[in-house]
């Protein structure tokens, strides 16, 4: 609960990864405002249902952007009505993965197409950490909860490989323990005139604790699977950024952004608009007489 919004009763587990996600946003956020200075009611964050959706209620910065907390796996219908209403606005969608990519992964693949010009950041641990741990889209197979007592059947999602295969046009993965690092990504998603999709590893301390597998342990002989992107990787080259996707670890950096992307869904919008003319209130109402 946040002394800011008292009427909210909800907590996020100590040591969760979504913490880190929110002072991520917050700070990519302010800097953007400071950089083009835009006012923070020029962004709105749309939040889905999950852990990760109490992030829009948990945003306490000294300005608040606007907010909408919608349903489960709509965040991108709810911000496709947005940028079409309001195009001059930063959309920034902020899911888990069993929200994004479960009931939601049906709408990633027509905004890629669009190539809308918004920002998701998805909090990937792999569970339903808010509905008690059942297994999600990316939890690995065989993998024992509340919801496959005997193991998951199916093989874990690779997320980033979804994305590239759909056609999104910014992809790129983080890593919550490294908000300054993830800010900046963030910044990048933001400035990319299309559709970003930036996946973090924020690991479930309740259900999921990856944290250790991620950051490695000398202790125990843990070799860490986070690792940085190379500086020379060719962001712009999508068969080298899906070696990357598919490749035994876990990424940190632009793997891809899409440097000569089809026309935003915007500007296809504007294209259109001057050829017809709208009809008047009245005019509509009629139509629907008998």
């Amino acid at each position: 609960m946040s002394a800011k919004n008292p009427e909210y009763d909800f907590k996020w587990c100590p040591g969760c990864g979504d913490f880190g996600v929110r002072r991520a946003l917050e700070w990519a956020v302010e800097e953007r405002g400071e950089r083009t200075g835009e006012p923070i009611y020029n962004n709105v964050i749309v939040a889905g249902i999950g852990c990760s959706g109490n992030l829009v209620h948990l945003y306490e910065g000294e300005q608040q952007p606007y907010g909408i907390h919608g349903i489960h796996g709509r965040t991108l219908p709810i911000a496709l009505g947005v940028k079409m209403g309001r195009p001059d606005l930063n959309v920034i969608v902020v899911a888990g993965d069993g929200d994004f990519l479960s009931i939601g992964q049906e709408h990633i693949a027509p905004q890629a197409a669009r190539n809308l010009d918004i920002t998701c950041v998805i909090m990937d641990n792999g569970v339903y950490g808010l509905t008690k741990g059942q297994s999600s889209p990316t939890g690995e197979q065989n993998m024992v909860t509340n919801s496959t007592p005997y193991g998951k059947l199916e093989v874990g999602l690779n997320p980033l490989q979804f994305f590239l295969s759909v056609g999104v046009s910014f992809v790129a993965s983080a890593f919550s323990g490294k908000p300054r690092d993830m800010a900046k990504l963030m910044g990048q998603a933001m400035d990319h005139p299309g559709f970003s999709i930036i996946n973090v590893q924020s690991p479930c301390t309740t259900y999921n604790d990856t944290f250790e597998m991620l950051k490695g342990s000398k202790n125990k002989g843990i070799e860490p699977a986070l690792y940085d992107i190379p500086e020379d990787h060719d962001p712009t080259d999508w068969n080298a950024a899906l070696e990357i996707a598919r490749a035994d670890g876990v990424p940190v950096g632009i793997l891809y952004q899409e440097q000569y992307s089809q026309p935003l869904h915007q500007r296809i919008i504007d294209t259109i608009h001057p050829q017809f003319q709208a009809k008047t209130v009245p005019e509509m109402l009629e139509a629907f007489v008998l």
